[in-house]
């Protein structure tokens, strides 16, 4: 039984797989508490994994994406191997990267929160990924590079003030192009107004 916040469909918003149709599965309940957190996951319904299947499948996307809350809380690789027997598709995780990984994951996007207020509750244990996603504030970027990634994104934190969300654009702007191992990753699913 695991406890799910919801079971969607949409585009994957952010990072390398943005514009890609995904099934998300959003997990319930996560070990940090970061300030700028933009999902409510305290709440959820008991499913069991039958169940969770059944609905995955009423989707066509070739992409399932366990996020949160903190996914890597409430999976195994028996969880991992049986969604990806059960449904014929490739199985990716977004993960604040504070808990070990099963190691049969088709994907593994790392957003590490240890540099925010509420974020840094847990060491990171992950250290090697397909993609890294930085949420950017202005901290300082060099130790990210001490993760093995495919893919490096920075991403300007989303806030409701829009004087501080250009702000903070500009600054994720300005930091890429002062070093080009970056790449820029935009919520364009807030851009669409899509969920």
């Amino acid at each position: 039984m695991k406890r799910i916040n919801e079971i969607f469909y949409s585009l994957q918003g952010e990072g390398f797989n943005t514009g890609k149709a995904a099934v998300f599965v959003r997990f319930s309940g996560c070990n940090l508490q970061c300030s700028f957190c933009d999902t409510e996951h305290r709440q959820g319904t008991v499913m069991g994994e039958r169940e969770i299947i059944e609905e995955i499948m009423k989707y066509p996307a070739s992409l399932i994406v366990l996020t949160g809350g903190e996914p890597s809380l409430f999976i195994d690789h028996d969880f991992v191997e049986l969604l990806k027997i059960s449904t014929g598709k490739q199985v990716a995780i977004e993960t604040n990267g504070t808990n070990t990984l099963p190691g049969n994951l088709d994907w593994v996007t790392l957003s590490p929160k240890g540099a925010y207020a509420g974020g840094d509750a847990f060491p990171l244990v992950v250290d090697r990924c397909d993609e890294l996603k930085v949420v950017y504030t202005g901290q300082p970027l060099e130790e990210y590079f001490n993760i093995k990634a495919d893919h490096y994104f920075l991403q300007p934190c989303y806030c409701a003030d829009e004087q501080l969300r250009q702000l903070n654009l500009k600054a994720t702007v300005d930091a890429i192009m002062a070093d080009p191992r970056w790449r820029l990753s935009l919520q364009t699913h807030r851009l669409l107004g899509i969920r």
